[in-house]
This record gives C-alpha cells, structure tokens and sequence, in this order.
C-alpha cells in the first residue's frame, strides 16, 4: 500500500498541471483547508500547478476570510471550474465575468451523483434534475461565460422521457478531509459536523487512476480507529497531512469545534428567543402555515430559516424533521456561519445519500428564498448581473420536493413596514422590484413543476401567488395592503387575478404567538 505521511506543502506538490481535482466541503467544515493554503503558496512562489479543473458541490469558503476553495480561484491556476454553489469563493465572479476561467454551474446534488457515477465507471450521470432549468442545454448548458464552449450535458430520452445526461469526467485527485486517520490510512469523521461526499470522491479518484489526499486532526496507530467511525478506508487513501493547527481545520466557518454540531454531546433545549414582529417574521408565519404534523422539510438560508424559529415559537418542532443538503437528519438545523449543520442532530447521511432521498420526493416541504419572478413563475436565485451566486441545492430541492414554499419581501432595498395590530402597513416601498417581466436566469422552472404536479407558493409581506395555467396568480392579500398601489405599481406585469382573492390571516400581522399547536394536534 503507497500511502504515507506528507506534509501539506508535499501534498501541494502532488496536484500537477492540468489535473482535474475534486475538492470537498461545505463553507468550511469538511474542507482540507491546511492543503488548500499550501496549494495557494505553492502558486504564489512558482506558477504551479496551473491549468487546473476544479470540481466541487458545495460552496467550501468562509465568507469572512479567503480560506478554503477561495484559495485556488486564481488567474491561470485554474482553468474550468465545474461547481453547484459558487457564492463564498469571493474571488471566481471577477475570474467567470472577465472570461479568466471557463465556469459552469449545475445542479449540487447532481454534481455529487456525477461523482458517484465516476467512482463506479458509469457513463456519467443521467437524471430529469435540471430539465428546463439554466443547467438543461437548450437554454445555457449551465455555462457561465463565453469561454465556456464545451457541452457538458445533454438531452437524451429514455422510454420516451427526457433526462439530462451530465458526461462523465477524469479524475486526477481528490482532496478529502476526516478527524483521525491511522498507518493504514483509514479515516474517520468523529469531530466533523457532516459526512459529506469524501468517500465518494475518494471512489472516484481511485476509479480513474488518480491520488486521494486527507487531511486530518491527528494520526495514531494502524487498526487503533473504531471501524464503526471509519468513513473512508485505507485501501483508497494515497497521503495523510496533519493539520499543524485547529485553525486549519475548523468544524465550521463559525467556531473550531462544538460537539453538539457532531452529534457526540445534546445540549438541552433552551428558550429560544421569539423574532421580533417584522415583514420577515410575517412571510415566515405564513410559509409555517403550510407545515404539517411528520412533515420532513428542508429550510433555505436567509429568510426561510427563520420558519423554523417560528415553528420553535408555535411549539411545533419536535412534530417536524428537519434535513440539510449536507446531510444531518432532525435537530435544529443552523444558519449564518454554521449553515450546513444541525444542533443535536439525530442522524447524518452522506450527501449523495442526502440527495437520494431529495431526488426520491423523500421532502414534503422545502421553504427557500425568493429573488426574482417572472410572469410565468419561472424564478432566478443564482445569477444577477455580475454576481455569480450558483443554484446549490436549489434546483434538486424545487424539482423533487412535494410542496415548496418560496420566501422573500416584495421589493428590496429599502423596503420598510409597519404591523402588529393585525394589518400590514407599507411605510417606504423598496427601490428593486422582484416580480419582473423575464428572470435573468431559470434557476426554477414553472412548467417543469406544473408537469410534475408540484404545489408551489410564492410567499411574500403583503401577498401570495401561486403559478397555473394562466401564468402567476395572485391568491391571498394582506389586511390594510391596497391591490392597485402596494401590489400591482410595484410588479413589471399583471398577474392573474381570480374574482376572490382570500385575506392573509390576521393572526400572522399581530404581536402575539398564533395558537398553532392547537391545529397541529388537531390534524394527528
């Protein structure tokens, strides 16, 4: 067996020019930070390696600093980029915008199962998760940038249905992390907040001949790790870097370490503090009111996490699972710095597991963020100009999902308003109008949801759509909004307007809990 202890700048050494290199992460947790830092210092000093493809599903960067994945977004260090969340490499806009690196974004959960597929020879992945969407080739292909020219996926159809056929690709190496590893190189996840894809990355890079490198916490003696915490074996690690410091390999962008992230410790529940009553507080009331008992959900970041402080308020979370895209199961699922994780979780899956179960309509409900509308219902989260945000998880979660639940303030920038007293008051309108005539870019495609029988609702402050034949619908207002001047001013188009729109619940715009627990129970 040929693995062996190397430092972090020896790895760096490793990745030669124009490899393909699969990286894993999800922000900072799980990511190889220690290789990546000597990676980067390594092209500081000579040049190399250059000309190489980055492959990768999470966005694996903290916000707050340049570490991780943000490291290697340099000028002539890489090439293509092929990545499902891009938003927290702070430096790949300017590189994708200025045409500096061929870019292409896809669905995440669909980038992990091309993983998978690679480390099991299969010709690439074939999946209906992207049809309709920017990712499907009749509309960009997921290209980012005019030098992007190669087609990576295409439309193929199987027993008369179409899919969307993404190709498979080399694998020159995969950087990998866990919290112990011993002399055989077998590595365990003990500390981590997720388990992430690493093994299958791990299978991928040994499918194709290449080199797996993991970084871990510590290194001890062969056969002294508990088989039952092993996540990748030995036979198919290459290298072993020690971080030389827990700041290189942080649990989360958040904190170095919080055992209640990893499911070794339960911290009691506490009195979670109610949100204040404000216009979020209201678009989260009411996207709650589509919660059921044994719903299992998954909650976007932003505004839809405060659903769930909503549902902790009402007394409704310990009826309801919660789930990430990285693969904890229950607990409370975390925002900010600690998206991604849970606090005291009650199972971890592996990502691609995670996504096997999105992609199996395993989701009764999904709550994510609402940026741009169109009049056909079509939606845009991942691209505005020269930002370069990326789909993530969005895309298997909105095409899989049996209800989903779109979140966001009517207009942005500015938008100021007044409730408590059981009506919405709009004091300052917002300059940026979010319902306009054609989205940027179709990160949520209306027809593919209307073909797939999917309940979906546009939630905002003062109103509530629905897509149908008839294009977006307007289906509830709120009490004290006025339909010409806060509503239809304020949108690039008319929607359809049936000949009774419903009133939002009043019990949403007053300053006081709701009293849903009584309905929970009422419906078990």
């Amino acid at each position: 067996m040929k693995h062996k202890r190397i430092s972090a700048n020896q790895a760096a050494r490793l990745i030669k020019n124009g490899d393909t290199v699969v990286t894993v992460g999800f922000m900072s947790a799980g990511h190889a930070d220690a290789v990546s830092k000597a990676v980067e210092k390594r092209f500081l000093e000579s040049g190399e390696p250059n000309g190489v493809t980055l492959l990768f599903g999470a966005s694996q960067s903290n916000p707050t600093t340049n570490t991780g994945l943000n490291r290697w977004c340099k000028p002539k260090l890489v090439k293509r980029i092929i990545g499902g969340h891009l938003n927290l490499q702070k430096d790949l806009a300017a590189l994708i915008n200025d045409n500096k690196v061929e870019a292409y974004n896809f669905p995440q959960g669909a980038i992990i199962h091309l993983i998978r597929a690679v480390g099991g020879r299969q010709p690439g992945l074939v999946t209906p998760i992207g049809l309709k969407t920017f990712a499907d080739p009749r509309l960009e292909g997921g290209k980012l940038n005019a030098v992007s020219k190669e087609d990576l996926v295409e439309v193929v159809t199987l027993g008369g249905r179409e899919y969307l056929w993404y190709k498979p690709l080399h694998i020159d190496a995969a950087v990998i992390r866990g919290t112990f590893g011993d002399e055989k190189g077998n590595i365990t996840w003990d500390n981590e907040a997720v388990r992430l894809e690493h093994l299958q990355a791990a299978m991928a890079a040994r499918a194709c001949g290449g080199i797996v490198i993991a970084q871990v916490e510590a290194l001890s003696a062969a056969g002294s790790l508990p088989a039952k915490n092993v996540m990748v074996p030995g036979m198919l690690v290459d290298y072993i870097v020690v971080a030389e410091s827990p700041e290189e390999h942080p649990q989360t962008s958040a904190a170095l370490y919080e055992p209640w992230l990893s499911g070794q410790i339960r911290i009691p529940a506490g009195a979670t503090k109610p949100m204040p009553l404000d216009e979020k507080k209201v678009i989260c009331r009411r996207a709650a009111l589509e919660l059921l008992p044994d719903t299992v959900i998954n909650l976007g970041i932003g505004i839809p996490e405060g659903v769930g402080a909503v549902a902790e308020e009402e007394g409704l979370t310990r009826y309801l699972t919660s789930t990430v895209e990285s693969g904890a199961i229950g607990g409370i699922a975390q925002g900010g710095l600690r998206f991604g994780t849970a606090v005291n979780p009650e199972a971890f899956l592996n990502q691609a597991e995670q996504f096997d179960f999105y992609n199996g309509g395993g989701l009764d409900l999904t709550v994510l963020g609402l940026a741009e509308v169109d009049e056909e219902g079509n939606l845009n989260v991942s691209k505005f100009g020269p930002r370069v945000a990326g789909a993530g998880g969005f895309i298997n979660l909105t095409q899989s999902s049996k209800k989903i639940v779109f979140t966001g303030t009517f207009t942005a920038s500015g938008l100021k308003c007044r409730t408590g007293d059981g009506r919405l008051t709009i004091v300052q309108e917002g300059k940026v109008k979010k319902f306009i005539g054609k989205v940027a870019q179709v990160t949520f495609s209306s027809a593919f949801a209307g073909e797939n029988n999917l309940e979906v609702y546009f939630v905002t402050e003062r109103a509530v759509f629905r897509p149908g034949p008839a294009g977006l619908t307007l289906t509830e207002i709120a009490p004290g909004a006025d339909l010409e001047k806060d509503i239809l001013a304020n949108m690039e188009f008319r929607p359809h307007i049936p000949p009774h729109v419903k009133t939002m619940d009043e019990r949403i715009f007053a300053d006081k809990p709701m009293g849903m627990l009584q309905e929970f129970i009422r419906r078990m």
